[in-house]
């Protein structure tokens, strides 16, 4: 499959590879209804071998995520310049926090930001992330919140966000949408998962009536137990990759 897209020549092996992977992400968000329109981002640091240099590649703006392809992704720096001759703009919003949090967190590899009917719903919650259900109990005591402050095209909100965010994975920006920061694109995206899911089950339960509690001590052994955020069994590749092999069947034209 792959060998029938050529890599650029203005690319390296390991930039190629990492828009490849950003791209096939970007298909899976439209195939599982997590697009909006021709916005929200999902970054993605660019390998690179020069100290002290922070790269990141984001969606073309103006594009829908099914048009995403691995030669269009923008590479731009932590302020949002563009890095090359890119033939597409960058939405403004991107890159506040974007940029910022590539910038001040070494290990934050993948920044994923959405706008799903759960998610915004839980967002604009009094209450928040309620750690009722399987999926919630996975994200005990790793979810921050950030309060609303407008469309995120401010610059001087980023250190504000960067604080609320703290040593959190999951940022739930309030009456806004989820951010979520991972070692790698597979780990961001099984969070990403989680708090969806999560999300979802809250809603659906929230309609039943009062929501069953679980304790502290059985939370604790949630967020243990959760084995697919676990280095030593691929902190999530697996079903990352299994989805991108879905996308492969479905239309491979991301690669190009």
């Amino acid at each position: 499959m792959a060998d029938a897209f050529l890599k650029p020549a203005r690319f390296s092996d390991e930039e190629w590879q990492a828009r490849v992977q950003l791209a096939a992400c970007y298909r899976i968000f439209a195939h599982l209804g997590w697009e909006e329109l021709i916005y929200n981002h999902i970054s993605l640091r660019v390998p690179t071998e020069k100290p002290g240099e922070c790269h990141f590649l984001i969606n073309p703006f103006g594009l829908h995520y099914t048009e995403v392809t691995a030669s269009n992704l923008v590479k731009v720096d932590a302020d949002g310049n563009i890095i090359g001759n890119d033939d597409w703009p960058i939405n403004p919003a991107g890159i506040t926090f974007h940029g910022g949090i590539h910038a001040a967190l070494p290990d934050a590899h993948c920044v994923m930001h959405v706008h799903t009917t759960p998610t915004m719903a839980v967002c604009c919650s009094e209450e928040g992330l309620s750690y009722t259900n399987f999926y919630a109990a996975q994200l005990w005591n790793q979810v921050a919140y950030h309060d609303f402050e407008g469309i995120t095209v401010h610059p001087e909100e980023r250190d504000r966000i960067l604080a609320s965010a703290g040593d959190k994975r999951v940022l739930l920006l309030r009456n806004h949408g989820p951010v979520v920061i991972g070692q790698s694109l597979a780990h961001a995206f099984n969070l990403m998962w989680l708090v969806q899911r999560a999300c979802e089950i809250q809603l659906a339960s929230s309609a039943l009536g009062a929501l069953r509690q679980i304790s502290v001590p059985v939370l604790e052994s949630c967020v243990r137990d959760s084995l697919n955020f676990n280095p030593k069994f691929g902190a999530g590749e697996d079903s990352f990759a299994a989805l991108q092999r879905l996308i492969d069947r479905i239309d491979p034209g991301y690669r190009a």
